[in-house]
């Protein structure tokens, strides 16, 4: 999956690029760097997604090493159980912060 990162929207939203050459505007939730496994992750949701406050938002998560010049570089699949859990870990409190505010 390709993807552009605007930087003039204040680097909150990232456009995916499907198999099909369709493109779609995601928001991003938040992003966090992690030393143990050495790369950087976003989590995003695609625009206008929050606007049904009773519907379920689908949240996808990618890894990314981040280029010289900020951007996202590559996007990449988490693959191990491991990684998973950190991350999970990671959305969790993210959550639970979000609820306490």
């Amino acid at each position: 999956m390709t993807h552009e990162h605007d930087h003039n929207e204040e680097d909150r939203y990232i456009t995916l690029i499907d198999e099909k050459g369709d493109e779609q505007l995601f928001e991003i939730l938040f992003t966090f760097d992690s030393d143990e496994f050495e790369k950087s992750y976003v989590f995003f949701y695609p625009v206008g997604a929050n606007e049904e406050e009773e519907e379920e938002i689908d949240i996808l998560t990618y890894a990314y090493i981040p280029t010289e010049d900020g951007g996202f570089g590559e996007l990449m699949e988490i693959e191990t159980d491991e990684e998973w859990d950190m991350v999970e870990e990671v959305f969790n409190t993210f959550n639970e912060d979000q609820e306490e505010e």
